[in-house]
């Protein structure tokens, strides 16, 4: 596993993110426990134009940094306000289906007050009113 893969959160290939913690501070569309599990976003348009559009929107947020954009797989990171917490934030567009999976995770705490759940909501509602 490369050092981009395991700060992202993901497990030896990108498609597979490893799994959320114990802690609350985690959400994932590839979870099977239903506390940390998120719907992955879904989109209508060909998948080069979904990409281009989350990019655009990821690029467009405050205190957000890419951190990798390759093919299929988007690693960005996203500070807090006040404190500067990171929190890493994974997309991988599987092949030959509509839609993205997610996965949002705080780097430290325990508990994000539920931080990492609406910040996939928020991206969801961007992006999905332009691509659905």
């Amino acid at each position: 596993m490369n050092a981009s893969n395991a700060e992202a959160g993901t497990a030896d290939r990108p498609e597979k993110f490893s799994p959320c913690p114990d802690s609350p501070n985690c959400v994932s569309s590839q979870s099977e426990d239903n506390a940390h599990f998120i719907e992955p976003l879904h989109y209508t348009i060909n998948t080069a134009g979904a990409r281009q559009k989350l990019l655009g929107i990821l690029e467009d947020t405050k205190r957000v940094q890419l951190v990798k954009v390759e093919g299929d797989y988007i690693h960005a990171e996203f500070r807090s306000l006040i404190f500067r917490f990171v929190d890493d934030v994974t997309f991988f567009f599987p092949p030959d289906k509509n839609i993205i999976h997610v996965k949002s995770a705080s780097r430290k705490g325990y508990y994000d007050f539920g931080e990492n759940r609406r910040r996939v909501e928020r991206l969801r509602a961007r992006f999905e009113k332009w691509v659905v």
